[in-house]
């Protein structure tokens, strides 16, 4: 099974790549944009820091478009 967590309408999906941790985002709605980043940009070491990433990413990009 996959650990997932919803934070402002995306899904963020750690996944192991290698020896690091990275996320999947993607919009649980369809009125909310794709965030231009890949999957792969920021490895980390620990599960919780790449999922702490994903919600900085998550809220700068939300920042932006106001």
């Amino acid at each position: 099974m996959t650990e997932c967590w919803t934070y402002r309408g995306y899904q963020i999906e750690p996944r192991r790549e290698w020896s690091q941790w990275c996320v999947l985002i993607s919009p649980t709605r369809s009125d909310l944009p794709i965030l231009p980043q890949s999957t792969l940009q920021t490895l980390m070491p620990q599960k919780d820091d790449a999922i702490a990433e994903a919600k900085d990413c998550i809220d700068r990009f939300l920042l932006d478009l106001d």
